[in-house]
C-alpha cells in the first residue's frame, strides 16, 4: 500500500488536485475578507454558494454558455447576499442567526428552483465543463507545469483574485473605507463615509465571490447540480478568513491546506486504503477545527465586528 502512495505520479496528482480543490474555498474566503473587514459576520456563505451553483448550472445549461453561467452564479449570489445586507444593516438583526437562517433557506430554495426547471430525472442533466487551459511554455515544465499550469480558466482566475483583493483592500480608497467602517464606524461616519453603503458593498461583493465559487462547483468541477454540491465548503471558507487573519495571501495558503486534505482523502479512498470511509471524509473538517483553535487565539478582529451601527445611538 505504501508503495502505491509514495510514488512520483501520486504526489504530482495529489498536488495538482490540491490547487484545483482549493478554488471553491479560496474564492468565497476572499469575498468574506471584504465582508468581515467591514464588521459583518456573514454565515450565509454556504447558502449563497448553493444558490450560485444552481443559478450557474441552470443558465449554462439553458444558454449553452459556460461564461453566462458563471455570470449568472455571480449575479444571483449577489442578490441572495442582498437579503443578508438588508437584515444586518437595515434591520440590525443578529448576524449569526440571520446568516444561519439564510443558509438553511438557501439550500431549500436552490433545490426547489432546480426541480422547477429540470424536474425529477433518472439521469441528472450535465454540462460540458470548462476545458483545461495549458499555459504556453509553462505547462511544459516537468512536474511544475503539471501541478500549476494545467487547469481550467476559473482556477487561474481564483488565484489572480488573491492579488486583486489585496490591491483593492490595501491600495485603494474603497478598501480603506471598508476597513474604516469595520474598525470605527462612527469616526468613518463623521468623515462623510456612509457606513450603510460601505457595508452593503462589502456584503454584496462577498456574495459575488461566493456565487462564482458555487458556479465553479456546478460548471467546472462536478458539471451538474446536486443537493450536497457545496458540502460544507462555505463554512470552511469562513474559517479560512479567521485562520488568515483577514489577509488575502494567507487565505490562499489556508485554502490550499484544506484543498490538500480533501485531495488526500479522495486519493487514499481511490487506492482502497483500509480505513473507514467516514473517517476519511472527516479529514478536511477536523483540520478546520484544529486550524480555528490555533488561529483564533491570534486573530485580531475589527473593533466593530458583528456590531450593528446607527447614527442615532451614542
Amino acid at each position: 500500500m505504501l508503495s502505491n502512495i509514495f510514488t512520483f505520479g501520486f504526489l504530482i496528482s495529489l498536488l495538482a488536485s490540491t490547487i484545483r480543490l482549493a478554488t471553491p474555498i479560496l474564492l468565497p474566503a476572499l469575498g468574506q475578507i471584504f465582508t468581515q473587514r467591514a464588521g459583518i459576520l456573514n454565515l450565509n456563505v454556504e447558502g449563497t454558494m448553493t444558490i450560485g451553483a444552481v443559478a450557474g448550472f441552470a443558465v449554462a445549461y439553458k444558454t449553452g454558455s459556460l461564461w453566462l453561467g458563471l455570470l449568472g452564479g455571480m449575479f444571483f449570489g449577489m442578490l441572495w447576499s442582498a437579503i443578508m445586507a438588508w437584515l444586518s444593516v437595515n434591520m440590525r438583526a443578529n448576524q449569526v442567526i440571520a446568516g444561519t437562517g439564510l443558509n438553511i433557506l438557501g439550500a431549500g430554495v436552490a433545490v426547489y428552483v432546480y426541480r422547477i426547471i429540470f424536474g425529477i430525472q433518472s439521469l441528472p442533466p450535465q454540462v460540458t465543463p470548462f476545458p483545461t487551459v495549458n499555459v504556453p511554455l509553462l505547462s511544459k515544465i516537468p512536474v511544475i507545469g503539471q501541478i500549476f499550469f494545467q487547469h481550467n480558466i476559473l482556477v487561474y482566475f481564483a488565484y489572480i483574485m488573491v492579488f486583486v483583493t489585496w490591491f483593492i483592500l490595501d491600495k485603494t480608497v474603497f478598501g480603506l473605507k471598508i476597513k474604516a467602517v469595520g474598525e470605527n464606524p462612527r469616526a468613518a461616519d463623521s468623515k462623510g463615509i456612509s457606513v450603510a453603503k460601505m457595508r452593503y458593498a462589502a456584503i454584496l461583493l462577498g456574495g459575488v465571490y461566493a456565487g462564482a465559487a458555487g458556479a465553479f462547483m456546478s460548471t467546472a468541477y462536478m458539471n451538474m447540480f446536486t443537493e450536497a454540491i457545496v458540502s460544507g465548503r462555505g463554512f470552511i471558507a469562513v474559517s479560512v478568513v479567521i485562520f488568515a487573519r483577514f489577509i488575502p495571501v494567507r487565505a490562499m495558503w489556508g485554502a490550499l491546506m484544506f484543498g490538500f486534505a480533501t485531495a488526500l482523502q479522495m486519493r487514499l479512498q481511490a487506492l482502497g486504503i483500509n480505513v473507514a470511509n467516514q473517517l476519511m471524509l472527516m479529514l478536511p473538517y477536523v483540520m478546520t477545527i484544529i486550524a480555528l483553535i490555533i488561529a483564533s487565539k491570534k486573530a485580531e478582529f475589527p473593533s466593530a465586528y458583528c456590531l450593528p451601527y446607527s447614527r442615532m445611538e451614542r
